[in-house]
């Protein structure tokens, strides 16, 4: 398996401390309908990440599928069951080093495609979010719409929130996490070359605008004619940027998600002389269309 160069935030402590979660966030190059291949290069991550402390672990989208599909029947050959046996090796892997995963893939439903992100523990599947706004772009011309609903995931102490790719150009969808209690949102993405703007600005925008925890999970590398730029992203509800991964390699990124800051906010710029809270001051009477 590919190396994975190890990024970490700033005076990352050894072990999380008292009332943080520890991310591992992975920018990989998956193979595109090579699902073993796939499979296993995520596990040996999760592996990699465990011995640092990781208790979740974020992956792109479609990291298990690839993402590219010239059309509906072709991704069809390819689309993981959420009941089978991929979601059940993820689950084993939990379960041996007591991690949560996220991972993006093609869904096989009951009705047809979908782009899907499971979060997975070590007792099974816990939710799977589908891609709610779709761009006429790789697998998402053959898949059906996610219809929500749009609330966070308990995992342990830690509500998450999962978004996948363009979701994130909605501001609407991390602000109706937010306001439902996310610490944390992710957002796997396949950014390409043509979206790489996206990564200067997006992820610190949505962790500002929201006081959470924002980690864009992007991957690399060429499939079929589109080139995917990475510069996955960590952001803290400063909207400072915690660890941010190369344009062109693969990365293990590790930051820590302090509960009681994504919780707190009443920011204190100088004790009640100048304080602003971006949730409590908003102005809902004005917002309607």
């Amino acid at each position: 398996m590919v190396e994975l160069p190890l990024l970490k935030e700033a005076n990352l402590p050894s072990t999380p401390p008292e009332g943080a979660v520890r991310l591992a966030a992975i920018q990989m190059e998956p193979r595109l309908g090579k699902t073993e291949h796939n499979l296993a290069a995520t596990v040996e991550a999760m592996d990699r990440a465990a011995k640092l402390g990781a208790s979740l672990v974020v992956f792109p989208e479609c990291s298990l599928t690839g993402y590219c599909f010239s059309n509906a029947a072709e991704a069809r050959e390819y689309a993981v069951a959420t009941e089978g046996p991929v979601p059940e090796r993820l689950a084993e892997a939990c379960a041996v080093n007591g991690q949560t995963v996220v991972v993006g893939y093609i869904e096989r439903t009951g009705t047809g495609l979908a782009n899907a992100a499971a979060v997975v523990s070590g007792g099974g599947v816990l939710e799977v979010y589908r891609k709610t706004h779709l761009p006429h772009l790789g697998v998402d011309r053959w898949v059906e719409a996610g219809c929500g609903p749009l609330r966070p995931i308990a995992v342990g102490d830690l509500k998450l929130g999962v978004l996948i790719c363009y979701d994130g150009s909605f501001p609407e969808a991390s602000r109706t996490l937010a306001l439902r209690g996310a610490d944390l949102i992710v957002l796997p993405t396949n950014w390409p070359a043509e979206a790489v703007v996206k990564a200067d600005w997006l992820p610190n925008t949505r962790a500002y605008e929201n006081v959470v925890y924002y980690a864009a999970v992007n991957r690399i590398g060429t499939e079929r004619s589109f080139e995917f730029h990475g510069k996955s992203r960590i952001c803290a509800p400063t909207g400072d940027t915690l660890v941010q991964g190369p344009t062109d390699a693969p990365a293990l990124m590790v930051a820590d998600v302090i509960l009681e800051t994504a919780r707190t906010k009443k920011i204190l710029r100088r004790g009640e002389d100048y304080w602003v809270d971006r949730i409590g001051q908003r102005r809902e009477d004005l917002y309607g269309v």
